[in-house]
């Protein structure tokens, strides 16, 4: 019995925004019902599918994002279709959804509809730039989100071409905001229509980056694996060749760091003594924090600074996650069971976040097989054997 356990989530979107908050819901006891269209489903079905030799036709990834969900196939373009959506809508407590702006008022399936058949109903709409202003009409995906809202500008080295992180970033962000914005209307239950735009929920991580140009003209540049104005905060290499991350920008940390790595001098440097000062030499200290590293392989920097006090992180593959004891004891390596072709396998997952202490979350089930749940869901619609025959051989289920 989770925290969440009575509500209930029509989701309408595809890809990574709505899904990854349908999934956060439904983490914490949710019923999401999830809606695909008939016969092809969501596309992240078949995004990073491995083992399609081995005759796997849903990707892992879709079984993370659609985990504790249910599926019905829908034509939404189809009017049955839009009826049963409507049905659904009635009984649900929330509907997610990441359409292009515009595109359920072209269906009737709107807020103005929606709230025609429940008023209360809590509206989440998640698209690139928003339901309003100039842009809204334009396609947005994470990429460009967060090329728009200024995270791009800021990643990489000086001279080079920008770099994104290697994960749907924009789009997780926008997910996370979806949820706080479904959690807020259900506690004013008044009918809330909750507006995400991928491209604000970048600008949103963007710290005093407006600001300070603004007030200052400060024009920040991409500054590598550094942490502008914070210093020393780096990532250093190694001497097997693996990388470290340090974080000694803390006063106190600061001087515990350079006797760490056989510098007193820079700890007792009065130029140094603050922040301000480290960033003025913030070239000097990363030589010496570098060339400490590189004397040393990964692991043994790690327990020096560990033994100091020093935030450090050894930066892990996802090999080292798999293996990892701190994971495995925070259960975030929930394991469960993925037929591969022939064979079952016991593959790690994410596991529950946030936890809590008294109602915690939990991955009851890994993300549905396309349509697993439509006769089960239109059977509490009262919809029939015989009618669900005729819809789908009409295409609507």
């Amino acid at each position: 019995m989770g925290p969440l356990d009575g509500v209930r989530v029509l989701e309408l979107g595809n890809f990574i925004a709505a899904p990854t908050a349908g999934r956060l819901l439904a983490d914490f006891g949710a019923e999401v019902v999830k809606i695909e269209r008939p016969g092809t489903g969501d596309e992240l079905r078949r995004w990073r599918l491995h083992g399609a030799e081995h005759g796997a036709n849903t990707s892992l990834l879709f079984r993370t994002l659609g985990r504790n969900k249910k599926s019905v196939t829908l034509d939404l373009r189809h009017e049955q279709g839009r009826r049963i959506a409507l049905r659904l809508a009635a009984r649900s407590d929330v509907v997610l959804e990441n359409f292009r702006p515009g595109t359920l008022e072209k269906w009737g399936l709107g807020p103005d509809e929606l709230r025609a058949v429940n008023p209360d109903l809590v509206i989440v709409r998640v698209s690139g730039y928003g339901q309003t202003g100039p842009y809204r009409d334009r396609p947005g995906f994470g990429g460009v989100a967060e090329a728009i809202g200024g995270l791009r500008a800021l990643t990489g080295y000086p001279g080079q071409p920008p770099t994104r992180v290697g994960i749907s970033l924009a789009d997780s962000v926008a997910g996370l905001y979806a949820v706080i914005g479904a959690l807020l209307g259900l506690l004013r239950r008044g009918g809330e229509v909750v507006d995400v735009a991928l491209y604000e929920a970048v600008y949103s991580l963007m710290e005093s980056l407006v600001p300070d140009f603004d007030a200052f003209d400060v024009r920040r540049e991409p500054a590598g694996a550094g942490l502008p104005g914070v210093a020393p905060s780096n990532t250093y290499r190694c001497a097997d060749g693996k990388y470290i991350v340090i974080s000694g920008n803390g006063d106190a940390i600061f001087q515990r760091l350079m006797r760490t790595v056989g510098r007193p001098d820079l700890a007792d440097d009065p130029r140094l003594a603050d922040n301000a000062g480290r960033v003025r030499h913030s070239g000097e200290l990363d030589n010496a924090i570098g060339a400490w590293a590189a004397s040393r392989t990964q692991d043994a920097a790690a327990l020096e600074l560990d033994a100091a006090s020093v935030p450090n992180g050894p930066i892990l593959t996802a090999e080292d996650i798999a293996k990892d004891p701190h994971y495995a004891a925070r259960g975030m390596l929930d394991r469960h069971p993925v037929r591969i072709g022939d064979r079952v396998a016991q593959i790690a997952f994410p596991g529950v976040v946030p936890r809590l202490s008294e109602h915690p979350g939990e991955v009851r089930s890994l993300g549905p097989e396309l349509g697993e749940h439509t006769d089960s869901v239109l059977e509490e619609l009262r919809i029939g054997a015989e009618d669900r025959v005729r819809l789908r051989s009409q295409g609507v289920i």
